[in-house]
C-alpha cells in the first residue's frame, strides 16, 4: 500500500481513539470486519472512494481534512468523481451518501430503537460473557426451543434470535449442569447447537464475537462425542478464522475435521460435504485456486453421491447448494465471469430456507457488481430482500447497496431502496 493509505489509515484511527469507538463498532457501521479495520488503520488494506466516504461520514471527518495526495492509491477516482455527473448533482449524490451512513452508523453503535438493539453485536459479546440466570428444563423442552431458534435463524428472524439467544445458552448450560450420563451428552450437543447460533448470527453482524461462541460450541461439541455436531462446530471456528484474516488456518480445520467423517453415513457425509464447501471457500478467499476448485468438486461428488439432506442444523448438503459454492468461490478468486454461466442455472427455489436463499441471491449480487453491473446487481439485491427483508439490512449488504447509490452509472430505484433497507436515511 502507498503512502495515501498510511495517511488515511492514520486519519480513520485518530477519529476512531477520539469517540471511544471500537474498531468492531467501526466495521459494522462501514461493511467491514473489526480485522478489516485494523489494517485499514494501519496503511495495510486500501479503500475506494465509496468507502472512504462511508469511513468519513462515520467517524465525523471533513472531506478536507484529506490532502490530495492521500488519495493517489484509489483506484479510478477521478471516473467516480466526476466521470459521470456534473459537480452539482455529484455534490447532492455525496451529501446524501454521508446523511445516510451517518445515520445507518449511528444506529449501529446506539440501536435505533428495541428491535435494532436487540441484535447490536456489542449487545451479544456482553451477553456471552454476562449470561442471564436460568433454571434447568426438561431435555425435551431445550431440545424444542432450540429448534424454534433455528427456525428463526433459517428465517432470517435476527431480531427475535438476538432476543432470545443469551436466555436460550443460560437454560442449556444449566440444564447441561443438572444432568449426567448419555442425556448429559444430548444436553452437551444442545448447547453446542445454541452456541453455533450464536456464531452465525455473529458473523452476519460482523462481531468478533463470533470467535467466542464458536470455540464454545466446539468445546461442548466434543465434550458430547456426538461427529455430527464437532463437525457443525468446527465449520463456525473456521468461519471466524477466516474472516480474521487466517484462510490457511481454516482450510487447514476444515479438511482435518472433514477427514474424521465417514461418509458413508447420510448425516456424517453431509456434514462433510458443508465442510468441504467452507474449506473451498476458505481457499479462495486466501487466492489459493488449486485447492479451492479441489474442495469444491470433492464436495459436489459427495452432494451427487447421496439423497439431498436439507434437514442439518443451518447449512443444507445439496447440488443447489454446492452450485451457490461454486458462485462465491469464483468470486472470491476475482474471476466472477466464471461464474456467470453458473448462475444461469441456478434455481434458488430449491434452497430450503430463506437464509440460504438470500446468501445465494447476495453470491449472485457480489458476481455481478465484481462484472460492473449495477442493474443485474440491483435486480439481485431486491431478490435478497424479497426472500429476506432482515437480511438485506446486514451491513454488508448495505454497503453493497451505498456502492450503487454513489456508483458511477445512475440505476434507477436504488436511492428508494436505500432508504427502505437502512443504507440511506429517509
Amino acid at each position: 500500500m502507498g503512502q495515501g493509505s498510511s495517511e488515511i489509515g492514520a486519519l480513520l484511527r485518530g477519529a476512531r481513539s477520539a469517540k471511544r469507538l471500537t474498531q468492531a463498532q467501526v466495521g459494522v457501521a462501514c461493511g467491514y470486519s473489526a480485522s478489516a479495520v485494523s489494517r485499514i488503520e494501519a496503511g495495510k488494506l486500501g479503500l475506494d472512494y465509496a468507502s472512504l466516504m462511508r469511513f468519513l461520514a462515520f467517524l465525523g471527518i471533513p472531506l478536507d481534512h484529506l490532502r490530495a495526495s492521500a488519495l493517489s492509491d484509489m483506484v479510478n477516482v477521478a471516473t467516480v468523481v466526476r466521470g459521470c455527473r456534473s459537480d452539482e448533482e455529484e455534490a447532492v449524490r455525496r451529501r446524501e451518501l454521508l446523511t445516510g451512513v451517518v445515520a445507518a452508523g449511528a444506529a449501529a453503535v446506539v440501536g435505533a430503537g428495541p428491535a435494532s438493539a436487540a441484535t447490536e453485536p456489542a449487545d451479544l459479546e456482553v451477553s456471552l460473557f454476562r449470561l442471564p440466570q436460568a433454571a434447568p428444563v426438561s431435555l425435551p423442552r431445550l431440545v424444542g426451543q432450540i429448534a424454534a431458534a433455528r427456525r428463526d435463524y433459517c428465517a432470517t428472524e435476527y431480531t427475535r434470535l438476538g432476543q432470545a439467544l443469551p436466555g436460550l445458552i443460560a437454560t442449556a448450560e444449566a440444564t447441561r449442569d443438572a444432568l449426567s450420563g448419555q442425556v448429559r451428552d444430548e444436553a452437551q450437543l444442545a448447547l453446542a447447537r445454541s452456541y453455533v447460533l450464536a456464531a452465525e448470527l455473529a458473523t452476519k453482524q460482523h462481531s468478533d464475537a463470533a470467535w467466542v461462541a464458536a470455540d464454545r460450541a466446539l468445546s461442548a461439541a466434543r465434550s458430547s462425542g456426538i461427529p455430527v455436531a464437532v463437525g457443525e462446530a468446527s465449520r463456525q471456528l473456521a468461519i471466524a478464522m477466516r474472516r480474521s484474516g487466517r484462510s490457511t488456518a481454516a482450510v487447514y480445520l476444515l479438511t482435518r475435521e472433514a477427514a474424521d467423517l465417514d461418509p458413508s453415513h447420510d448425516q456424517t457425509g453431509a456434514v462433510r460435504t458443508t465442510l468441504l464447501l467452507t474449506g473451498a471457500y476458505s481457499a479462495a478467499t486466501g487466492k489459493d485456486r488449486s485447492t479451492a476448485l479441489s474442495l469444491l468438486e470433492e464436495a459436489e461428488q459427495e452432494a451427487d453421491r447421496r439423497p439431498a439432506l436439507p434437514g442439518l442444523f443451518t447449512v443444507e448438503a445439496t447440488r443447489t447448494q454446492v452450485d451457490a459454492y461454486r458462485i462465491s468461490v469464483l468470486n472470491a478468486l476475482g474471476t466472477p465471469d466464471e461464474a456467470v454461466k453458473v448462475a444461469a442455472t441456478l434455481d434458488v427455489s430449491h434452497m430450503p430456507t430463506a437464509e440460504r436463499r438470500a446468501r445465494a441471491w447476495t453470491d449472485v449480487a457480489r458476481m455481478w457488481n465484481a462484472l460492473g453491473d449495477g442493474q443485474q446487481t440491483f435486480a439481485a439485491l431486491r431478490q435478497v430482500e424479497q426472500e429476506a427483508p432482515q437480511e438485506v439490512r446486514r451491513p454488508a449488504l448495505r454497503a453493497l447497496t451505498a456502492g450503487l447509490l454513489y456508483g458511477p452509472a445512475r440505476v434507477e430505484g436504488v436511492r428508494e431502496f436505500a432508504v427502505r433497507t437502512g443504507a440511506l436515511a429517509s
